[in-house]
């Protein structure tokens, strides 16, 4: 994204990103992110994130825009919007802080998982692009290879990466936070039309745990609490290798029996 003269941040959606059902909703958030991390006017670290998805994103152009709603000494709140064809596509708020060391645990375990090197790649394919973008090795919940309506569990763990590989960012943590596939194609083995309504990530790692973390695999977990009356939540973990609890996340998504 390039920074426009009167603030905002001006990107572009190709037909390879938008020719999938509907576009990867964590690029959507990476960028929404990444006009924040951008900011000249930003302190401290993202802390959390929270995405509304009005629309989908099409082939073409589209504005960023970001800006500071309160700042304090060490905190500040964002308020976020992508537009498209002069419509609203997007709506966000993000809190960034400076970050200080205090007394920490990580109170939710990493599972004991075999190493990324031992678990095989994910079968396919699976016709989205950007599915391509990643490389995931599923330990458990893999999506399923027959649509026959015999899913027991909403649970998934794997080992995923950017691919090709590359050095952790926030941003790119943003969009490994939407990697999950649907639930309810897991939970049900069942395909029904299905989008994420509103996303909320949480950042417990700063920027050097993250750098610690290079271009290697996170494990992350993923389960679904409830589906009822045409949606569906899901809560997810992302550690490090090291098992550094990185990033939680939470989604409401909408489906269609």
């Amino acid at each position: 994204m390039e920074r426009q003269a009167d603030g905002t941040f001006a990107g572009h959606t190709s037909p390879a990103y938008a020719n999938m059902v509907g576009p990867f909703g964590g690029i959507s958030a990476a960028q929404a992110m990444n006009a924040v991390l951008l900011h000249p006017d930003r302190l401290g670290e993202p802390v959390s994130l929270t995405i509304n998805f009005a629309a989908a994103l099409e082939p073409g152009p589209f504005l960023v825009a970001a800006r500071a709603a309160r700042t304090n000494r060490s905190t500040q709140h964002w308020i976020i919007e992508v537009l498209q064809g002069g419509q609203t596509v997007l709506t966000g708020t993000a809190f960034t802080a400076l970050r200080r060391d205090t007394w920490s645990v990580d109170e939710e375990p990493m599972p004991v998982c075999p190493a990324p090197d031992l678990v095989p790649l994910g079968q396919g394919p699976i016709p989205m692009e950007w599915v391509k973008r990643y490389e995931m090795r599923p330990m458990e919940g893999a999506m399923p290879q027959v649509w026959d309506g015999s899913g027991e569990s909403s649970l998934t763990r794997l080992w995923v990466r950017d691919n090709p590989a590359r050095a952790l960012d926030f941003a790119s943590l943003t969009a490994l936070c939407d990697v999950f596939f649907p639930r309810v194609f897991v939970r049900r083995a069942t395909l029904v039309p299905i989008g994420t309504v509103t996303m909320t990530i949480y950042f417990h790692a700063d920027l050097a745990q993250l750098q610690a973390s290079g271009s290697g695999y996170l494990l992350g977990q993923v389960r679904a609490q409830a589906f009822r009356n045409g949606y569906f939540d899901h809560t997810a973990q992302l550690w490090s290798e090291a098992g550094v609890l990185l990033a939680t996340t939470q989604q409401l998504v909408y489906y269609k029996n």
